[in-house]
């Protein structure tokens, strides 16, 4: 058997599976740079990253109908996952997001993400589409109520990440194009509401930071400007792999987590910062091309919710880190260090080779 065939009898997509490998093993090295060369720290991310691996390989066997059945009871018991963390988790830094089980602690938000596209593709797949006015509104509440309960954590970007995610799906379910401004236009008009009774003063200091990061350069706009140095002293080359003096110098917080990417702008440049684009543009095309290529419903839009959701990752957090969006603590996607956001997106990717391989399995 060559290794092409004992790759597709584990139901791995090959051109999948060689790209994200690519960007963990590159995550890992930037990870070594920014966390000031720790052995301890990189050997904890590859724990995770193998753990991570497990879940995609185990997911990519179950076959997508199974999946859809899955999907909406995976939803509920992520759902209450997270009342469990409102009310028993670990407290850090004014908010409830984890929950540790001892041997280790995650954060249930990061499998709401995941099940939200999931569980409204499992429910469109018996509808008529584009959805009615009556499957929007249940469809809206789906999105709703584990949005609502991961910002009472507060968890601002995965609320927002929540959101996208499931309006991605409505989105490629055809919703019109009138209704998405209708709600684009109830959305900013009900800005000065979500500003005065539902942002805690620290989301409202980080988006007057956003507009005007030089008012407070040594308290709330410090991470900002420290990321923008960094990422504006790489140049076109870069100074070089643990070479960069902002993290090396630890004028940079965060530099292994939200920041990391001012980490590699700073040290590979211009061009490095492109390969890594390139990576991505990479793992969002193949995701997008496994979703063209499915006829069935429920495949067709996880797949491409899943694929738009990673390209969002990505789009916010360097967006964030260079001063284009305010500081919402989305991670870095295959790069930031932690362990829920890397083994989630993993799994994941799993549910898109399950879709590619059992569809591939059923055309033979």
């Amino acid at each position: 058997m060559t290794f092409t065939q004992r790759i597709a009898a584990l139901h791995l997509d090959l051109p999948l599976l060689l790209v994200i490998c690519i960007a963990c093993l590159f995550g890992l090295g930037v990870l070594y740079s920014a966390s000031g060369q720790s052995v301890s720290v990189v050997g904890h991310q590859s724990a995770r990253l193998g753990l991570g691996l497990v879940a995609m390989v185990f997911v990519a066997q179950i076959p997508p109908r199974w999946l859809r059945i899955i999907a909406p009871w995976g939803l509920l018991g992520g759902v209450a996952l997270i009342l469990a963390v409102v009310w028993l988790g670990e407290a850090s830094m004014g908010a409830r997001r984890w929950l540790d089980l001892g041997v280790f602690r995650f954060q249930p938000s990061e499998i709401v993400k995941l099940m939200v596209p999931l569980a409204l593709a499992s429910f469109l797949h018996t509808r008529v589409l584009p959805p009615r006015w009556l499957d929007i509104v249940l469809c809206v509440f789906v999105i709703g109520v584990p949005a609502a309960v991961v910002a009472i954590e507060p968890d601002l970007g995965s609320a927002v990440l929540i959101v996208a995610s499931g309006a991605c799906v409505l989105f490629f379910a055809g919703i019109r194009w009138r209704l998405i401004m209708t709600v684009v236009g109830l959305v900013a008009a009900a800005a000065p509401i979500i500003w005065f009774f539902f942002l805690h003063g620290y989301q409202q200091e980080r988006i007057l930071t956003f507009l005007n990061p030089s008012s407070e350069p040594l308290d709330a706009g410090y991470h900002i400007l420290q990321s923008k140095i960094a990422i504006g002293s790489g140049g076109l080359f870069g100074q070089g792999w643990l070479d960069g003096s902002q993290a090396r110098l630890s004028f940079l917080p965060e530099a292994q987590t939200d920041f990391i990417f001012a980490v590699y702008a700073e040290e590979t440049g211009f061009f490095g910062v492109a390969g890594l684009l390139l990576i991505y543009a990479c793992i969002v095309g193949r995701g997008l091309v496994i979703a063209l290529g499915n006829p069935e419903t429920f495949e067709r839009l996880a797949a491409a919710s899943i694929s738009v959701v990673f390209f969002l990752y990505a789009f916010i957090n360097i967006a964030m880190v260079s001063g284009i969006l305010p500081v919402v603590g989305v991670p870095l996607p295959l790069i930031s260090y932690g362990g829920t956001s890397l083994v989630a997106l993993l799994t994941s990717f799993g549910v898109l080779m399950s879709i590619q391989t059992h569809r591939e399995l059923l055309s033979q």
